[in-house]
């Protein structure tokens, strides 16, 4: 019993000192300014517009992601990625992120002209009315700033400076809530909608401010000519981020207009909050895949060290998990009552399937990420657009004997399904010589 008992915390005292508890640590600051930035944010927008509302700047923020990746050539992950690998180089750092400005400017410019064109179109198929084509003018115009925030922040990501981040992240949390909730108070739904589309832009300029002193905020590191063999290689991630884009919000969005047609605009807003709360908690987690998992990945090339790092995250991350989304389904009514309306208790029954699903979720991400982090194209197209195509098939199956309820059912098992494929799919680095490597 001693040894068993020293052992654990052995064991506790290595898992402390490793560096994803580390970045953990720093990172649930934000994490929980953003938690508590968006639960006010949800508060007072469920009390103002309601479910049907809610659904409205569902379809909305769905769009917004998918905007997101087109506006910025889809290279996020490939700039954190290569400017990990290169960061002790200057001068390929200079090529690198000179390469991914004139490739953001490029495509933020493109993407904003034809949201203004196509306003009235884009309003009628997303937003299921023609009285919302300002929203996409305006979101047309401030789209590049919001292009180059996410830039910033994926190269302030690659050279790992995780204080700065973090600092960004909370302002940014902070300066959101604030312009968002002034926008709703006196302007409603349209408030909301507008805040949405322009947040992130005006969170533009306070970010650029925070990072004025890292050496590369510099116009000299922006007067390389486009390469064009770094643009090939930023393309693997740009094709990998058009079809998460293609698939995941654009499965949201028949799936939330699907029950908007055909069932109810509350029904789809419980649906819709369910996303919301998923999306805070697994903010906790998210938080630090983006700041410390994707760039040590790029980092390691041996089999051994790699299925080092993803098994110490499971040991750091799953506990953590089951023992959260235990008391979130325990105290489900409260957060419901915390966080809406009345109008919201029937969602109660979409928990159990969503925190299963979510779950799995993470499991599966925490193998996925090495498709992004080692570029395999290939094997990420295909598997986003199987199990999104998977996803919105079961859904629709399921729709037909159990309602929204079915959505959330055929979420969990479509991560059940791909959290056994990413097994397969990696099997020799996760399961040989297990032993040796931890």
């Amino acid at each position: 019993m001693v040894k068993l008992f020293n052992y654990i915390i052995a064991l506790w005292r290595k898992l402390l000192s490793a560096d994803i508890v580390k970045v953990f640590s720093l990172t649930s600051v934000s994490t929980l300014v953003r938690m508590l930035t968006g639960l006010i944010s949800v508060k007072v927008v469920s009390v103002i517009i309601g479910p049907s509302g809610i659904a409205l700047l569902g379809q909305l923020n769905s769009f917004v992601t998918v905007v997101m990746s087109l506006a910025t050539g889809g290279i996020s992950n490939g700039v954190t990625k290569y400017v990990a690998e290169e960061k002790e180089d200057t001068q390929k750092i200079r090529e690198y992120i000179s390469t991914a400005l004139k490739i953001t400017l490029f495509c933020s410019f493109l993407v904003g002209l034809l949201m203004i064109v196509f306003n009235n179109f884009l309003s009628t198929i997303i937003m299921k009315s023609a009285g919302y084509g300002y929203v996409f003018v305006i979101f047309g115009v401030t789209v590049f700033l919001y292009a180059l925030n996410g830039l910033l922040l994926s190269v302030l990501n690659g050279f790992k400076k995780f204080k700065i981040f973090v600092k960004i992240n909370i302002v940014s949390s902070i300066i959101g809530l604030i312009f968002s909730l002034l926008l709703v108070y006196y302007f409603g739904l349209d408030g909301a909608l507008i805040g949405v589309v322009t947040s992130q832009s005006v969170v533009f300029f306070f970010s650029l401010w925070m990072a004025r002193k890292e050496f590369w905020i510099n116009i000299q590191y922006y007067k390389s000519k486009l390469d064009r063999v770094i643009t090939k290689k930023f393309a693997h991630y740009s094709l990998m981020a058009f079809v998460t884009m293609a698939t995941v919000p654009v499965s949201q969005l028949i799936l939330r207009g699907y029950v908007i047609s055909n069932i109810s605009a509350i029904e789809a807003g419980w649906w819709e909050a369910m996303n919301r709360i998923s999306n805070m908690y697994l903010m906790v987690i998210t938080s630090s895949f983006g700041v410390y998992y994707l760039p040590r990945l790029s980092e390691l090339k041996e089999n051994h060290e790699i299925r080092h790092e993803i098994y110490k995250a499971y040991k750091v991350i799953l506990p953590v998990l089951c023992a959260g989304f235990a008391v979130i389904y325990l105290l489900r009514l409260l957060v419901i009552k915390i966080l809406f309306t009345p109008d919201f208790y029937p969602m109660q029954q979409l928990f159990i399937w969503q925190l299963v699903g979510d779950l799995f979720k993470i499991s599966s991400w925490l193998v996925a990420f090495l498709m992004v982090a080692k570029a395999m194209t290939k094997a990420f197209i295909i598997t986003e657009i199987l199990f999104s195509a998977l996803f919105v098939g079961l859904s629709f199956a399921f729709i037909r004997f159990s309602g929204v309820v079915g959505i959330t059912q055929a979420y969990m098992i479509n991560y059940m399904l791909y959290t056994v494929l990413m097994f397969v799919i990696f099997r020799k680095i996760m399961f040989a010589n297990t032993r040796s490597c931890c």
